[in-house]
């Protein structure tokens, strides 16, 4: 006791009380024995007797406290509650000896375990143990941070989504068992091939059991590889889904044409494409019906794109004007031109009769099938032949109905406005005929007239509604571009809310330029659109890459043996409008023969810029701009790479420019003029010379600076230059017919007497295309 000072010993109060001694050990090596005292644990026994029966036991605990019976519970009831209570106590055994054991087998030795933590004393007054978790799996004490992030000291915490399972498990499991869940079997849409992570998830399969599935089926594929729509079939029937076949043509299908009923369609104003050679006055014939001046703002007078017009004639009939390029190049343009119009008007001149662009335009709306118009235009002129221009289109299965046929044709006169009002007589019976009509109350469709990039404005579209009403704010997709109409203008340069069918408006809000002659087609979303233009982009490179190719290597032998000879040109195009800069290609690529031809390297719409530019120092060739110019960084740059720009305004000069170059790769072609013939009479020998042959001129000249040949019995032996040419002993430069002369080959010496001498001048004539 001396070590506790005389202080009394610590305890607890109550009986059972026993005592003890415990050594503490310090740091230094201090020591010091402490008296304690430990109270016994009360065991509470219930009294016999009480409650009744064989539960009388057991009610002391359900009770409460003294062991007695609650008040008003008989003796059935207690039973039922004790019968409960035990078989609560048992499931909790169960659950508890289950948990311990997955707790075991969790907690298995791994191949390099951290050591154990030995509880320290921080543990020891807190109460936790090794694993911080009391009997029940509580967490004992307090949660330090470290415990938190590394989520405890018994390893991941489980989640909310866990512990719902676990409640739905014991909720199932309590009312009778897990009821098994119903399979349920889906449409799976199959495309071309498709990946095995997008199948599963189609499928709403796991991963791993598709994968599984493919390996039993002899197929080793991982969740991003791709696999074939018929493989993929199998393993959909496998699991026991409904296969749906589809491919990447059906993002189309939602512009589907639909068939319009009767009652839904409306009169529409007629189409009329105005057709012809060039110069036989179409645009000035639409500016006279028109009255406006089109052919002012055009460059020398010729039409070089597609124009489109409404006009509204005294009668107050609407008319829809499509007015074609007349030249050559425009051919492809005049086809579109017939492919979305009602009729043609077939524009001669009085006095020039049938040209062979009028036969194109001919077999154009004959290949439409359209019904034609024949207008017979300058008749005011003095030289002007309207029967002729008649009997030449007999020639072309054209008959006109003054020669008992079913054309109709009018003399009009575009300068004194004789003869409009038949002609406009004539397009509005022919349309009645047609009895044409659309459904304006459709989503719309039309067609590309005309393209362009303006500056200003972006892509810009020439359309001509056909069906359905186009609106401002309408998402579509044309060919291989989508957009939402932003604003739609007129032919006189208004804005418009929407537009009806045969009206042609230009629309902005394209996201690129379409080809002319494209179809435009209202979707109802963005991403429709999208998809349809990715689609047809897709595949017009696909297209593009397979006609590039060469299929076998005895192809590729044979375009670079038939390349090897000849020369190109190569040139950049750069025009104001899609149908432009097509037309200028075509007429370029027909330039040439078998030895040169044009390569248009790229053409596209819009002004010249920086990267035309490199391309064409990179290639070494010109740019030409029709109706375009480059801007200021293109300028410095060709300034400083020596690149050329041309500008043309005119096709016609464009084209004969571009041939005229063509034709400087062309070799000059050699023209032998035969100047004499010398004969052999004696051949000597002179020393420092060789041998000479002594000559006689039977026929023509033979000059020193000519070439010539030997004949022996007819047939060439040598062909070369002479080293000498004497008369006596003096050399000369020519020697007329009849005289004697010396004659010495170049570098030969195998003449003799007998043989004829031809003399002959070669002559350089420079070639071009015709």
């Amino acid at each position: 006791m001396s070590d506790n000072d005389g202080k009394k010993t610590l305890g607890v109060r109550g009986g059972g009380a026993r005592s003890g001694s415990v050594k503490q050990s310090f740091s230094h090596g201090r020591t010091k024995n402490v008296v304690v005292e430990t109270k016994r644990k009360r065991v509470v026994v219930p009294k016999p007797g009480a409650g009744s029966g064989a539960g009388g036991g057991k009610g002391g605990q359900v009770g409460g406290s003294g062991g007695k019976r609650p008040a008003g519970i008989s003796d059935a009831e207690m039973e039922r509650r004790l019968k409960a209570l035990q078989a609560a106590k048992a499931r909790e055994a169960e659950e508890t000896a289950k948990r311990e054991a997955e707790e075991k087998a969790r907690a298995k030795p791994k191949k390099e375990e951290a050591p154990r933590r030995t509880p320290d004393r921080d543990d020891q007054k807190s109460g936790r143990g090794g694993r911080g978790r009391g009997d029940g799996g509580r967490r004992s004490g307090k949660l330090t941070l470290n415990q938190a992030l590394s989520g405890g000291e018994g390893g991941r915490q489980k989640s909310l989504a866990a512990m719902k399972r676990k409640q739905e498990r014991a909720r199932q499991k309590a009312m009778g068992g897990q009821q098994s869940r119903e399979k349920v079997t889906r449409d799976v849409k199959l495309p071309e091939a498709i990946t095995v992570a997008e199948l599963a998830n189609r499928m709403a399969e796991r991963v791993g059991d598709v994968v599984k599935a493919l390996m039993n089926n002899g197929i080793m594929a991982t969740q991003n590889q791709s696999i074939d729509a018929d493989t993929a079939e199998l393993i959909i029937e496998e699991f026991g889904h409904r296969v749906q076949r589809v491919s990447d043509a059906d993002v189309e299908d939602v512009i589907k044409e639909v068939e319009d009923k009767a009652e839904d369609l409306q009169p529409r104003p007629p189409v009329i494409t105005i057709m012809g050679h060039v110069d036989h006055g179409k645009t000035s014939l639409l500016d006279a019906i028109r009255d406006a001046k089109v052919t002012a703002g055009e460059a020398g007078g010729i039409t070089q794109h597609i124009g489109a017009y409404q006009v509204k004639t005294e009668s107050g009939a609407v008319l829809s004007f499509l007015d074609t390029p007349g030249h050559a190049a425009f051919t492809s343009m005049r086809s579109r031109g017939a492919q979305v119009t009602d009729i043609v008007v077939l524009v001669v001149a009085a006095d020039d009769a049938v040209m062979p662009q009028t036969v194109e335009a001919i077999n154009h709306a004959k290949a439409a099938k359209v019904p034609m118009i024949v207008a017979i235009n300058k008749i005011d002129k003095p030289s002007a032949n309207p029967t002729k221009v008649r009997t030449d289109l007999l020639q072309h299965e054209v008959i006109v109905e003054e020669l008992s046929g079913d054309v109709q044709d009018v003399e009009v006169s575009a300068h004194t406005g004789q003869g409009l009002d038949e002609l406009l007589e004539a397009i509005a019976l022919q349309a009645e005929i047609l009895e044409l009509k659309a459904n304006p109350n459709r989503a719309a469709e039309g067609a590309v007239i005309e393209a362009q990039l303006d500056v200003g404005r972006g892509p810009v579209a020439t359309v001509l509604v056909q069906r359905g009403t186009l609106r401002q704010g309408d998402v579509f997709v044309v060919g291989e571009q989508y957009g939402k109409v932003r604003a739609l203008i007129n032919d006189k340069g208004e804005r418009v809310k929407e537009a009806g069918p045969s009206v042609p408006v230009e629309v902005l809000g394209l996201n690129g330029t379409p080809e002319a002659g494209d179809v435009l087609n209202v979707t109802e979303t963005e991403a429709q659109a999208r998809e349809i233009a990715e689609y047809r982009a897709n595949l017009a490179k696909e297209k593009r890459a397979a006609a590039g190719a060469a299929t076998t290597l005895d192809q590729l032998l044979q375009k670079a043996k038939e390349d090897e000879n000849v020369s190109e040109l190569p040139v950049i195009v750069k025009a104001d409008v899609q149908g432009s800069s097509e037309a200028i290609v075509q007429a370029l690529e027909k330039v040439g023969n078998d030895e040169v031809r044009v390569r248009v390297i790229h053409y596209g719409v819009g002004a010249i810029t920086e990267t035309d530019v490199g391309l064409a120092e990179a290639s070494g060739c010109p740019v030409i701009g029709f109706n375009v110019r480059a801007n200021a960084p293109a300028r410095n740059a060709a300034n400083q790479k020596g690149v050329e720009i041309r500008y043309y305004s005119v096709i016609y000069d464009l084209v004969d420019d571009v041939k005229a170059a063509a034709s400087g790769l062309l070799s000059n072609e050699i023209r032998e003029n035969f100047i004499g013939y010398a004969q052999i009479k004696e051949v000597f020998k002179v020393s420092n010379v060789g041998k000479v042959a002594g000559c006689l001129v039977t026929e023509g000249v033979a000059r020193r600076s000519a070439g010539v040949r030997l004949l022996r019995d007819d047939v060439v032996i040598h062909e070369g230059t002479l080293k000498t040419l004497k008369r006596f002993k003096d050399e000369v430069a020519e020697v007329q017919s009849g005289q004697e002369c010396g004659m010495a080959f170049e570098n030969y010496d195998d003449i003799r007497p007998g043989d004829v001498i031809e003399i002959f001048e070669r002559q350089e004539i420079e070639r071009s295309l015709d």
